[in-house]
Protein backbone atom coordinates (compact mmCIF):
# COMPACT_ATOMS: atom_id res chain seq x y z
CA UNK A 1 0.00 0.00 0.00
CA UNK A 2 1.44 3.09 -1.27
CA UNK A 3 1.21 6.78 0.51
CA UNK A 4 -0.56 9.33 -2.41
CA UNK A 5 3.24 10.50 -2.61
CA UNK A 6 4.21 7.19 -3.46
CA UNK A 7 5.83 5.82 -0.13
CA UNK A 8 5.59 2.35 1.05
CA UNK A 9 3.43 2.12 4.17
CA UNK A 10 4.53 -0.97 6.71
CA UNK A 11 3.67 -0.88 10.19
CA UNK A 12 4.22 2.94 10.64
CA UNK A 13 2.11 5.77 9.47
CA UNK A 14 3.03 9.35 10.84
CA UNK A 15 4.22 7.74 14.03
CA UNK A 16 1.17 5.39 14.30
CA UNK A 17 0.97 1.76 14.39
CA UNK A 18 -0.26 0.44 10.53
CA UNK A 19 -1.17 -2.55 9.41
CA UNK A 20 -1.19 -3.47 5.40
CA UNK A 21 -3.86 -6.44 4.03
CA UNK A 22 -5.20 -7.27 0.41
CA UNK A 23 -9.15 -7.35 0.44
CA UNK A 24 -11.24 -7.53 -2.61
CA UNK A 25 -7.95 -8.34 -4.46
CA UNK A 26 -6.47 -4.67 -4.00
CA UNK A 27 -4.28 -3.59 -1.16
CA UNK A 28 -5.82 -1.92 2.31
CA UNK A 29 -4.56 -0.21 5.15
CA UNK A 30 -5.71 0.64 8.98
CA UNK A 31 -4.07 2.73 11.53
CA UNK A 32 -4.25 2.65 15.15
CA UNK A 33 -4.31 5.22 17.55
CA UNK A 34 -2.32 5.26 20.64
CA UNK A 35 -2.64 3.05 23.04
CA UNK A 36 -5.25 3.88 25.43
CA UNK A 37 -7.00 6.08 23.03
CA UNK A 38 -9.25 4.31 20.96
CA UNK A 39 -12.86 6.24 21.14
CA UNK A 40 -14.74 3.36 18.94
CA UNK A 41 -14.91 6.02 15.78
CA UNK A 42 -13.20 5.59 12.40
CA UNK A 43 -12.86 7.36 9.45
CA UNK A 44 -11.86 6.06 5.56
CA UNK A 45 -9.61 8.49 3.10
CA UNK A 46 -11.65 7.63 -0.01
CA UNK A 47 -8.81 8.39 -2.57
CA UNK A 48 -5.18 10.22 -2.55
CA UNK A 49 -4.31 8.56 1.03
CA UNK A 50 -1.43 10.20 2.50
CA UNK A 51 -2.15 13.49 1.03
CA UNK A 52 -2.76 16.53 3.12
CA UNK A 53 -3.15 14.94 5.80
CA UNK A 54 -3.35 17.26 9.35
CA UNK A 55 -6.94 16.88 9.86
CA UNK A 56 -6.55 12.38 9.40
CA UNK A 57 -3.68 12.88 12.23
CA UNK A 58 -5.49 15.02 14.64
CA UNK A 59 -8.12 12.54 14.10
CA UNK A 60 -5.91 9.16 15.19
CA UNK A 61 -4.78 11.73 18.14
CA UNK A 62 -8.41 11.96 19.27
CA UNK A 63 -8.59 8.27 19.28
CA UNK A 64 -9.94 7.54 16.03
CA UNK A 65 -8.98 4.58 13.61
CA UNK A 66 -8.23 5.40 10.00
CA UNK A 67 -7.95 3.48 6.71
CA UNK A 68 -7.96 3.42 3.07
CA UNK A 69 -8.31 0.81 0.29
CA UNK A 70 -6.46 1.23 -3.04
CA UNK A 71 -8.82 2.26 -6.23
CA UNK A 72 -8.54 1.17 -9.79
CA UNK A 73 -8.75 5.05 -10.84
CA UNK A 74 -9.66 7.64 -9.17
CA UNK A 75 -12.62 8.16 -11.04
CA UNK A 76 -14.98 6.02 -8.78
CA UNK A 77 -16.14 2.67 -10.71
CA UNK A 78 -19.00 0.94 -8.38
CA UNK A 79 -16.11 -2.31 -7.85
CA UNK A 80 -14.34 1.03 -5.80
CA UNK A 81 -17.22 2.09 -4.04
CA UNK A 82 -17.89 -1.67 -3.20
CA UNK A 83 -14.51 -1.94 -2.11
CA UNK A 84 -14.77 0.56 0.19
CA UNK A 85 -18.12 -0.71 1.89
CA UNK A 86 -16.25 -3.87 2.32
CA UNK A 87 -13.48 -2.07 4.50
CA UNK A 88 -16.23 -0.32 5.99
CA UNK A 89 -17.98 -3.70 7.32
CA UNK A 90 -14.32 -4.91 8.23
CA UNK A 91 -13.59 -2.09 10.63
CA UNK A 92 -16.79 -2.76 12.29
CA UNK A 93 -16.98 -6.57 12.00
CA UNK A 94 -13.57 -7.61 12.78
CA UNK A 95 -11.85 -4.39 14.55
CA UNK A 96 -15.19 -4.12 16.64
CA UNK A 97 -15.19 -0.26 15.47
CA UNK A 98 -18.49 1.97 14.96
CA UNK A 99 -21.09 0.43 12.44
CA UNK A 100 -20.92 3.49 10.62
CA UNK A 101 -17.46 5.25 9.65
CA UNK A 102 -16.85 9.19 8.23
CA UNK A 103 -15.69 9.25 4.65
CA UNK A 104 -12.64 12.01 4.22
CA UNK A 105 -12.66 12.84 0.48
CA UNK A 106 -10.69 15.32 -1.08
CA UNK A 107 -11.12 16.26 -5.05
CA UNK A 108 -11.94 13.11 -6.95
CA UNK A 109 -11.94 11.31 -3.05
CA UNK A 110 -14.85 13.80 -2.74
CA UNK A 111 -17.05 12.45 -5.55
CA UNK A 112 -16.22 8.84 -4.23
CA UNK A 113 -17.35 9.90 -0.38
CA UNK A 114 -20.69 10.58 -2.48
CA UNK A 115 -21.26 7.85 -3.40
CA UNK A 116 -20.11 5.98 -0.85
CA UNK A 117 -22.31 7.42 1.33
CA UNK A 118 -25.16 7.19 -1.14
CA UNK A 119 -24.93 4.09 -1.98
CA UNK A 120 -24.24 2.78 1.75
CA UNK A 121 -25.97 4.79 4.18
CA UNK A 122 -26.02 2.29 6.69
CA UNK A 123 -22.40 2.81 6.80
CA UNK A 124 -21.65 6.57 7.21
CA UNK A 125 -22.20 8.64 9.89
CA UNK A 126 -20.84 11.80 8.60
CA UNK A 127 -18.42 13.15 5.79
CA UNK A 128 -16.03 15.58 5.29
CA UNK A 129 -15.32 16.68 1.53
CA UNK A 130 -13.05 18.80 0.31
CA UNK A 131 -13.41 20.62 -3.16
CA UNK A 132 -15.43 17.58 -4.20
CA UNK A 133 -16.04 16.48 -7.55
CA UNK A 134 -20.09 16.72 -7.70
CA UNK A 135 -20.52 17.53 -11.69
CA UNK A 136 -18.89 15.97 -14.15
CA UNK A 137 -19.45 18.54 -16.87
CA UNK A 138 -17.27 20.69 -14.92
CA UNK A 139 -14.92 18.15 -13.74
CA UNK A 140 -13.23 16.37 -15.46
CA UNK A 141 -15.35 17.99 -18.47
CA UNK A 142 -14.27 21.43 -18.54
CA UNK A 143 -17.31 22.72 -19.97
CA UNK A 144 -17.79 25.90 -17.35
CA UNK A 145 -15.73 27.89 -16.07
CA UNK A 146 -12.67 26.79 -16.25
CA UNK A 147 -10.41 24.42 -18.28
CA UNK A 148 -11.01 20.60 -18.32
CA UNK A 149 -7.46 18.85 -19.01
CA UNK A 150 -8.81 15.56 -17.24
CA UNK A 151 -11.44 14.20 -19.93
CA UNK A 152 -9.13 11.80 -21.82
CA UNK A 153 -8.24 9.92 -18.30
CA UNK A 154 -12.16 10.16 -17.68
CA UNK A 155 -13.14 8.66 -20.68
CA UNK A 156 -10.09 6.03 -20.57
CA UNK A 157 -11.25 4.80 -16.63
CA UNK A 158 -15.12 5.01 -16.94
CA UNK A 159 -15.63 4.09 -20.66
CA UNK A 160 -18.03 7.44 -21.06
CA UNK A 161 -17.32 9.81 -23.99
CA UNK A 162 -18.05 13.54 -23.92
CA UNK A 163 -21.38 12.99 -25.85
CA UNK A 164 -22.25 10.73 -24.01
CA UNK A 165 -21.63 12.74 -20.51
CA UNK A 166 -24.46 15.48 -21.91
CA UNK A 167 -27.04 12.89 -20.81
CA UNK A 168 -25.06 11.06 -18.54
CA UNK A 169 -27.98 10.75 -15.04
CA UNK A 170 -25.22 9.15 -12.81
CA UNK A 171 -22.99 11.82 -12.13
CA UNK A 172 -21.87 12.41 -8.16
CA UNK A 173 -25.22 15.59 -8.06
CA UNK A 174 -27.60 12.88 -9.22
CA UNK A 175 -26.98 10.85 -5.80
CA UNK A 176 -27.38 14.35 -3.67
CA UNK A 177 -31.57 13.31 -3.14
CA UNK A 178 -29.96 9.71 -1.33
CA UNK A 179 -27.85 11.54 0.92
CA UNK A 180 -30.85 14.34 1.84
CA UNK A 181 -32.94 11.00 1.94
CA UNK A 182 -30.88 9.73 5.32
CA UNK A 183 -29.51 13.35 6.34
CA UNK A 184 -26.12 12.71 6.58
CA UNK A 185 -24.06 15.63 8.03
CA UNK A 186 -21.76 17.16 5.28
CA UNK A 187 -19.05 18.96 5.92
CA UNK A 188 -17.70 21.06 2.74
CA UNK A 189 -14.46 22.93 2.30
CA UNK A 190 -13.28 24.50 -0.74
CA UNK A 191 -10.93 27.59 -2.53
CA UNK A 192 -13.19 30.43 -3.58
CA UNK A 193 -10.97 30.61 -6.68
CA UNK A 194 -10.31 27.10 -7.63
CA UNK A 195 -9.40 26.45 -11.40
CA UNK A 196 -9.26 22.53 -10.94
CA UNK A 197 -13.01 21.91 -9.49
CA UNK A 198 -14.93 25.65 -9.26
CA UNK A 199 -17.12 25.70 -6.41
CA UNK A 200 -20.02 27.25 -7.66
CA UNK A 201 -20.62 24.32 -10.54
CA UNK A 202 -19.85 21.51 -7.60
CA UNK A 203 -19.79 21.95 -3.80
CA UNK A 204 -22.22 25.06 -4.47
CA UNK A 205 -24.61 22.32 -5.77
CA UNK A 206 -24.63 20.23 -2.76
CA UNK A 207 -24.81 23.07 -0.63
CA UNK A 208 -27.93 24.52 -2.07
CA UNK A 209 -29.51 21.39 -2.15
CA UNK A 210 -29.24 20.69 1.79
CA UNK A 211 -29.83 24.06 2.41
CA UNK A 212 -33.26 23.60 0.62
CA UNK A 213 -33.93 20.59 1.62
CA UNK A 214 -33.28 21.42 5.62
CA UNK A 215 -30.24 19.37 6.02
CA UNK A 216 -27.20 19.43 8.04
CA UNK A 217 -24.24 20.65 5.95
CA UNK A 218 -21.57 23.13 7.39
CA UNK A 219 -19.44 25.08 4.53
CA UNK A 220 -15.92 26.38 5.31
CA UNK A 221 -14.60 28.38 2.14
CA UNK A 222 -10.46 29.20 1.75
CA UNK A 223 -10.60 33.24 0.41
CA UNK A 224 -8.53 33.42 -2.37
CA UNK A 225 -7.67 29.70 -2.46
CA UNK A 226 -6.90 27.46 -5.96
CA UNK A 227 -7.79 23.96 -5.41
CA UNK A 228 -4.63 23.10 -3.46
CA UNK A 229 -3.85 22.97 -0.77
CA UNK A 230 -6.48 21.12 0.96
CA UNK A 231 -7.62 21.47 4.76
CA UNK A 232 -7.39 24.34 7.33
CA UNK A 233 -4.31 25.69 8.45
CA UNK A 234 -6.12 25.10 12.09
CA UNK A 235 -8.16 21.76 11.64
CA UNK A 236 -10.11 22.10 14.61
CA UNK A 237 -12.94 23.07 12.67
CA UNK A 238 -13.45 20.38 10.94
CA UNK A 239 -12.23 17.84 13.76
CA UNK A 240 -14.62 19.13 15.72
CA UNK A 241 -17.62 18.69 13.09
CA UNK A 242 -16.85 15.16 12.62
CA UNK A 243 -17.11 14.58 16.70
CA UNK A 244 -20.12 15.91 16.85
CA UNK A 245 -21.49 14.17 13.95
CA UNK A 246 -19.89 10.67 13.88
CA UNK A 247 -20.88 7.84 16.19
Amino acid sequence: MLNNDGSVITDNWNGFSARVGTMCDREFVVVFPKEGTANGKWAIKTEYFGAFPDAEIELLNRGYHLCGIKTKTRWCLDEDTEAQAELARYMHEELGLSEKGVPVGMSCGGQQAIFLAAKHPELVSCMYIDAPVVNYLSCPAGLGMKGGGMLDEFTKARGISLSELLSFRKHPLDYIPKLIEYNIPVLLLSGDSDTVVPFEENGALLKKAYEEAGCTIETIMRPGADHHPHGLPDVTPICDFIDKYSY
